[in-house]
């Protein structure tokens, strides 16, 4: 294939991918700025620790205490999850929900001092601002089909990215990197700068757009998790019937959990019949305590009737993918440094996409109008000035 004509099918392939994804790819770009620096506006906000400080080394209650606190206040509902926030010192949140079945968005939070077993706060986590961002970016309030739509326009986001390089290669055979031609009309002013940009945020704007499509894909790895790994780990229960009435304490779970694993800590722990354990078995999910493996985790299946470890193996391969893109998606592993060179190249990549678009407007614009007063000039019908607008755009490839 020659230069020419390998560069037309990567112009086709740039054109139509960046066009298909842009608008979403803007949506997403503007949704993220927020939730890059969501843990900084709910500081600026100046809530104090929910815990209010006491003594250091004030005793902890039993887990089971405060279970059994929220099984007395709310009766119709079962716990589903325990977990602890690491922004939120000496707590503890229980996850309600109708049944160990429901939905994913049927739950409850409720916040308690782990030390005086007060409820500290019962936060309504479905409404306001940084909700609304978040769902429009995870999946446009369309739950798992809009992740997965939007896993498809990160797909072709990191196409057009690298078509956009394609043709960015023989630029820089005849122009120095970088060059802005100035001088020029103002679409090719344009279309340097956007061809700039987009070389300077490449990285960057390849690796947000894979996480992202990771990300999209939660659900399905969660899915293959269960029907793999966790069944392997619970199959010697098969056939036996679920457990029934009290279960051994949760703290008994917690403190197997420590001795099997010393080096890790607790984040959350499943309770039996939800999905992320079995009909048998309290699952404590354990976490290390570095950056990278404080992202990851380990489970360890805890027998609820008789407080006995029967398994714990590390994540898979896949599992860990997913655990490790969410937070590099947002750039949450280096503090506020970090979550402001992200924020500037989502910037960045804002001009990129806005610019891109006004070229395609700008060029189809360029195109009907010389084929206007082609066709004028020439003494024909403006019926006749589609075909040679078609013609021109054939060779619009090599205006890059």
């Amino acid at each position: 294939m020659s230069t020419t004509k390998q560069i037309k099918t990567w112009f086709l392939i740039h054109k139509w991918t960046s066009l298909i994804c842009t608008v979403f790819l803007l949506m997403l770009c503007l949704t993220g700025l927020p939730l890059i620096f969501h843990e900084e506006i709910e500081a600026l906000e100046g809530r104090p620790p929910l815990a209010p400080p006491m003594p250091a080394g004030t005793p902890t209650v039993a887990l089971e205490r405060l279970a059994g606190t929220v099984r007395q206040q709310y009766p119709t509902k079962v716990i589903r999850f325990v977990y602890w926030d690491e922004h939120e010192p000496n707590t503890t949140t229980f996850t309600l929900s109708d049944s160990m079945t429901a939905p994913a968005d049927n739950y409850k939070l409720v916040i308690f001092d782990n030390r005086t077993a007060r409820v500290l706060e019962e936060p309504k986590v479905q409404e306001g601002f940084m909700y609304v961002m978040l769902q429009l970016h995870v999946d446009m309030f369309m739950g798992i089909g809009g992740k997965l739509f939007l896993g498809l326009m990160g797909l072709l986001f990191v196409v057009a990215i690298g078509s956009g390089l394609m043709l960015y290669s023989p630029i820089m055979r005849r122009f120095n990197f970088g060059m802005i031609r100035t001088e020029k009309a103002t679409r090719l002013k344009w279309l340097d700068l956007h061809n700039l940009l987009g070389v300077v945020t490449v990285v960057w704007a390849t690796v947000v757009g894979f996480t992202g499509v990771v990300n999209t894909l939660a659900e399905v790895v969660q899915g293959m998790w269960q029907q793999g790994q966790l069944a392997e780990m619970i199959a010697p229960y098969k056939g036996a019937a679920p457990v029934r009435g009290t279960l051994s304490p949760l703290d008994q779970a917690l403190k197997v959990a420590r001795q099997a694993a010393p080096t890790m800590e607790p984040s959350f722990v499943a309770y039996p019949g939800t999905l992320y354990s079995s009909q048998h078995h309290y699952a404590v999910f354990m976490k290390g305590n570095t950056p990278l493996t404080s992202r990851m985790a380990k489970p360890a299946l805890i027998d609820a009737k008789t407080g006995q470890l029967t398994d714990m193996r590390s994540m898979p391969w896949y599992v860990n993918a997913v655990f490790i893109s969410q937070p590099l998606h947002f750039g949450d592993y280096g503090g506020l440094p970090l979550k402001i060179i992200w924020a500037l190249f989502d910037l960045i990549t804002i001009v990129v996409l806005i610019s891109g678009l006004y070229l395609w407007f700008a060029r189809n614009r360029a195109v009907n109008a010389q084929a206007k007063r082609l066709t004028l000039a020439a003494g024909q019908s403006l019926e006749d000035s589609g075909i040679l607008t078609l013609t021109l755009r054939k060779g619009a490839a090599q205006d890059v």
